[in-house]
């Protein structure tokens, strides 16, 4: 790749091995002051500890750290909850809807700070390169993106634990992981090592936020959870900001085994890859916000938008989250939030969670109307009517397939 002139990049850090040794790798190649960008999106106290210090003794000149967490949750993880976006059926896009975050704040500390460019330490196989990449794209284009994975000759764990030493930089000397991990509160994602065999089941010792199904306890839970447009505002009637009402869900949710997934999905690059993925939080809120939908939407909004959700859904994954397109459809689910307000309640019981009772001030479910016992509101015998009208197109079809067979002409034939 050609080089370009670099006076100053903002690096999106994490303060592990790669993104330690790309701090030197891009100021030895690109002669520039470099600035890192750390976004706390829940990923845990432990990866956040001595980020700065880290950056700095790395010989970064500046180290970012934001806390994203409540934008992280209302901007972006319950916007593609309520849109019931799902990825192949499973996946519900924890780590997708992280990314375009992170590069908005990449594109504003550049813009802030006068960079160039903005760097990630994102391999050439995987998603969240494209992530990253078209972010910047739609925010700032003028800004050059340096994906080291992309350029340099470091191809292992060892040759890059070997450029370290070679810079002085100090480095957590400890085993190599099994699996690759990301994390933030909305899930925990697994890929590598065993997995790779699409065969293999994974092995218990790799769960973190989830416990086996068959260990998780005898007795069921029962939660409930109340939403105002849309959104969860509270658990049990106890009102709860929205960092600390997902963290309690994946308490929860995660000692009674709530939340797995295991999928081979289709990844944008064109390979497919195995992932396992732990949400227990976004999986009770999934399941409940749609149970509060299907009581207050009307059913041509409500199957429309499941259409809607597959197609915001590969948008995400996509990582196309700043597009026309995909601000269009959230607008439309928005609209559709407007009225979903209530509580239901859910049965957390090993590994499962099942809606058992759903209530709402705005609930279009008419009991009068719906029950089989004796009513004074729906007149049956208008069903008929209705039946005549709804099959008429089956009904002429039927007619003229008779009219053609007594013909002794079929209905059906090939013309010459």
């Amino acid at each position: 790749m050609k080089k370009r002139s670099v006076n100053k990049v903002v690096l999106a850090y994490s303060g592990g091995l790669d993104t330690s040794i790309i701090v030197p790798w891009l100021k030895e190649r690109h002669r520039c002051q470099v600035i890192t960008f750390t976004a706390d999106v829940g990923q845990g106290e432990a990866e956040l500890a001595d980020l700065e210090g880290k950056a700095i003794r790395s010989g970064a000149s500046k180290a970012y750290i934001e806390d994203l967490r409540e934008e992280f949750l209302l901007e972006y993880a319950f916007p593609t909850m309520q849109a019931g976006a799902i990825y192949e059926g499973l996946y519900l896009l924890g780590t997708s809807f992280a990314r375009p975050l992170i590069a908005k704040y990449l594109v504003a500390v550049a813009e802030e700070e006068g960079a160039d460019a903005i760097a990630h330490g994102c391999t050439g196989k995987g998603n969240d390169q494209v992530r990253f990449e078209l972010t910047v794209k739609a925010l700032n284009p003028l800004l050059w993106v340096i994906a080291p994975w992309r350029e340099w000759d470091i191809r292992s764990r060892e040759d890059a634990l070997a450029y370290a030493r070679a810079h002085d930089i100090s480095v957590p000397m400890t085993p190599k992981a099994m699996y690759s991990r990301d994390r933030n509160l909305w899930h925990l994602s697994h890929e590598g090592g065993s997995l790779e065999d699409p065969w293999s089941e994974p092995e218990e010792e790799m769960f973190q936020l989830t416990v086996a199904p068959e260990a998780a306890p005898n007795d069921p839970l029962y939660l409930s959870l109340d939403f105002e447009q849309g959104v969860p505002v509270a658990v049990d009637g106890k009102s709860m900001a929205s960092v600390d009402l997902l963290c309690r869900l994946n308490e929860l949710g995660g000692a009674h085994g709530v939340g797995r997934a295991d999928l081979v999905e289709n990844r944008l690059v064109g390979m497919k890859s195995r992932g396992v993925y732990e949400t227990p939080g976004g999986t009770i809120l999934g399941c409940a916000h749609q149970a509060l939908e299907s009581l207050c939407l009307d059913r041509e909004t409500h199957h429309y938008k499941e259409l809607v959700a597959h197609r915001y859904a590969e948008l995400v994954y996509y990582g196309q989250w700043f597009t026309p397109l995909r601000e269009a459809l959230a607008a439309f689910v928005a609209t559709t939030q407007e009225r979903v307000t209530g509580t239901v309640r859910v049965k957390l019981y090993k590994g499962s969670c099942t809606i058992v009772g759903r209530k709402s001030p705005f609930s279009l479910y008419r009991e009068d109307l719906a029950t089989f016992g004796k009513d004074d509101v729906y007149d049956q015998s208008d069903a008929a009517g209705f039946i005549n009208l709804f099959g008429l197109p089956l009904q002429v079809k039927a007619l003229v397939d008779m009219a053609a067979a007594a013909q002794g002409t079929p209905a059906h034939f090939k013309r010459d």
